[in-house]
This record gives structure tokens, sequence and C-alpha cells, in this order.
């Protein structure tokens, strides 16, 4: 089969162009720009472009179909030969969904967690050498790709995300995929670009839990008032089965979880990680995986990348990496951090970075979302305001939103490297918050702090 993708080097692009290449299709693709991994990883397999732009003679009728990317504009110029020569062509979820038709599709959605319970899913069953194929957000220790796509797997893991599918096709891509077995993790406002209203956004999770297959089922985090409210409302014969944090301890650093078999040591912690815990191992028995095994294996899971990563340790101090920029994440991975570490001085650092985020009018659901840390710091650029066309936030209004007593601003980059080069980290726990890198912070060179 004969696949082209227009926009290849996107992070989700350049995985599925690198699943189907490992399943023994052909594979062409354009962007106008790539950058690492993307480049190296596309290199590596002989798909990367021989040169960079876009070409309406790459597209012929020996193409069998044509995955368009976000990145492309509705008139891009390969796009537009294809729509003339008539050729199928797919968005990114819309083709996952033509792989895994006859397959039990598993989707995992929420604003908050997917990335993570899909990864605890997935460790799981390669733990126990079960073969599955998969879509997941972030790279997972011990898997070369983010998408796997075989002939004959029974199962296929989708991490379903909310964000629109295409240029084309301004549906939320978790609408797609029709699951067999679903799980919801939490409902909190994100996306306000797309979903300009908090019940506007509400609306694509209710549409999610109706495209589950008749007679499927759907996990759900009880303690989400607004995820309860949406699954126990839905009218879809389904089965419908909550989940809850379950018992835990920290004691010197160390979570601990209580099993039947008594408190089992695990290398994740934060009551948010706790509960994705929970929504991961009935995933997982739906799967075949039974308890004690789910326990067995869960107890080695490290974390997603850039997902509560710890980059650096000693005896007096430590230092995570967080892709937190949601306040319902930041706040929860705060205290998280917090509560692992009682007895040190949390320094929590946050980049306003994404389009909600620098929204003066979002900016309010940020209240309290920073009160764990012992010092709280938020870093954004104005440069970042001006491309992507927002009003000029204001410093006031940051430190109304946030509520936050003593809340240290930056809005230059080499003042918050200064900042955070001049403290002494002894006895303290540093958390990096953020989707960027705030202004081109060099975290090798964070470690060498520690």
């Amino acid at each position: 089969m004969n696949v082209h993708f227009i926009a290849i080097g996107g992070a989700a692009m350049h995985n599925l162009a690198l699943a189907l290449h490992n399943k023994g299709y052909n594979v062409t693709g354009s962007d106008d720009e790539i950058f690492d991994p993307s480049k190296s990883r596309l290199k590596a397999k002989g798909l990367l472009p021989e040169e960079f732009g876009w070409y309406p003679e790459k597209i012929t009728l020996d193409i069998d179909a044509i995955v368009l990317g976000m990145h492309a504009k509705a008139d891009n110029p390969e796009l537009l030969r294809a729509q003339e020569l008539g050729l199928k062509i797919y968005s990114y979820p819309e083709f996952l969904y033509e792989q895994a038709k006859n397959k039990t599709r598993v989707v995992i959605g929420g604003s908050h967690g997917k990335t993570t319970i899909t990864s605890m899913i997935l460790h799981v069953m390669h733990y126990h050498d079960k073969d599955v194929d998969y879509m997941v957000g972030a790279q997972l220790e011990g898997f070369d790709v983010m998408v796997k796509l075989t002939e004959n797997n029974d199962f296929m893991v989708l991490e379903g995300d909310e964000y629109l599918s295409s240029p084309m096709d301004r549906r939320p891509k978790f609408h797609l995929y029709k699951p067999n077995i679903a799980l919801l993790s939490g409902i909190a406002w994100d996306h306000i670009n797309v979903f300009p209203t908090y019940e506007n956004y509400v609306e694509q999770f209710k549409i999610f839990i109706d495209s589950i297959v008749l007679g499927g089922s759907i996990n759900y985090n009880e303690e989400d008032a607004e995820v309860k409210r949406v699954v126990e409302a839905s009218e879809n014969q389904i089965r419908k089965i909550p989940y809850t944090t379950p018992e835990y301890t920290v004691e010197d650093g160390e979570t601990l979880l209580e099993t039947p078999e008594g408190p089992m040591p695990i290398e994740v912690f934060g009551a948010h990680n706790l509960n994705n815990l929970a929504g991961a191992k009935w995933i997982c028995q739906h799967m075949g995986i039974d308890e004690d095994d789910f326990y067995e294996a869960i107890s080695t899971f490290k974390g997603a990348s850039k997902r509560l990563e710890k980059i650096a340790e000693n005896s007096k101090s430590v230092a995570y990496k967080d892709f937190a920029h949601s306040p319902s994440k930041v706040e929860a991975t705060t205290k998280a951090v917090k509560e692992q570490y009682s007895n040190r001085a949390l320094l929590a650092c946050l980049e306003l970075h994404t389009y909600s985020s620098l929204n003066a009018e979002f900016l309010k659901e940020y209240k309290g979302a920073l009160d764990a840390a012992d010092i709280a710091v938020v870093f954004y650029s104005p440069h970042a305001v001006q491309i992507k066309k927002l009003e000029e936030v204001t410093h006031e209004q940051i430190s109304n939103a946030f509520q936050c007593d003593d809340l240290i601003i930056y809005t230059n980059p080499d003042d918050f490297k200064n900042f955070l080069f001049s403290q002494n980290f002894e006895n303290k726990a540093l958390l990096l918050m953020s989707s960027g890198n705030y202004g081109g912070l060099d975290f090798d060179e964070v470690k060498r702090l520690f």
C-alpha cells in the first residue's frame, strides 16, 4: 500500500509514518520544516523528504491514501492536488481507526492523565510479553516507537486526544475511534482556542461516551464530579464502572501502595498518579491481566517521558520536570511533589506557554494552582503572546489570577535563569513545569546544579 503524509514531521504524524513503514507499507511524505527528534528518526528509516516544501508533483494516482496532518493548511498545494485527483484523504485519527477497525479498541480519554494511563497499560502488557497495537503521546522506556500497527494483534490501545483531527476535519480525534473499552480520567477546561466555552468543551466528552460501541464499557474516575455526571447521564447501552484513588502512604520519600498482599513500593507518586493507576488496573483486567500480575508489573513503572520525570538527585535535593500546563495538572503535580518530599522546601516554576494559559480570560482558572509550593515562580514570554496574537498579559493579571502570596514573575529568560542558578538547593525540591523550555533553558545545565 502506498501512503503519502502531508506534514510528515509532526510528533504524531512521523510516528504513524514509522509504524506503517515497519508494517511494510510504502511511505512517502512532505513538510515545510522538520525538527529533531522527528528528523533523525525519519532519516534513519529513509523516510525524510529530500527537500522541505510542498510538491504537488509528488501526488499521483499511484497513491492509495493521503494522511493529512494538523500542521497543513486547507490551501496546501499537495492537498489541493490530492482533491483534484479524487484520492482518499484521511486525518490522522481516521487512518488509525482504519487500521484498528477489526480489533478491540481501547481508548483512554480525559483532560489529564491519559498519556500516563496509556503508558501504564502498555508497560504492564510489555512486562508480561502480551503484544498489542498502540498509539501513545510520549516516548516510553522499552518501546522504540509511539505507534505500533500489526495485522494480527487483537487489541489496539489508543490515547484519546480531544484536539481537532485535521484542517478539513474539525472533529476531536477521540470521536473517531469508536471504542469497545473506554476510560475517562478527568474533565478540566482546556484548548480554549478551539472550545471557547466550558460547556462546549464538556460536550466533546459526552459525544465520546456516546461513541462507545453498543455493549462496550467505560471505566470512569468517580472522584471527578464532571466525569461522574457526564458518564452517569449517558443513555448509551454500555457498562459503566467507576474507580477511585487507592489507599497509599508516603514514608521517607517513598510511596507505598496498599494491595491485598500488603503495602507495595512503587516508582510513581502523587494522588493523581495513584488515581491513574487505579484506572489502568481496570483496563488491564479487561485485557486479561489479573490483579496480582498487574501489581507485579506496575511496581517497575517509572512514568512517561516529561511526566513528572526526575532529572537530577543527590542526598539532599531533587529536581523534576513535567509537561503540566493546564491548571488542574499544575495543581495536581505541585501537590504530588510536596507530598512526596514534605520535609523539603518546594520551588515550583511554571511557564505559561500554551494558547489557553496566555489568555487573560483563562488565567483565572489557575487560582490556587501553585499553593502547595513554598516558593512559586511564573515565567512567560511576551514574545510568545505576540506570536499567538493575544492581548498582552500583565504582571498584575497573573498575580491576581493565581492569588498566591509572594508569587515571583519573570518575563525575561536571562532573569529567570539567573534566579534559578542563584538558588541554594540544599534540602529543596525543584519542579519545572512547562510544555516549552523557559525561553531557551538548558536542562543539562540545570542537572549540574545537583
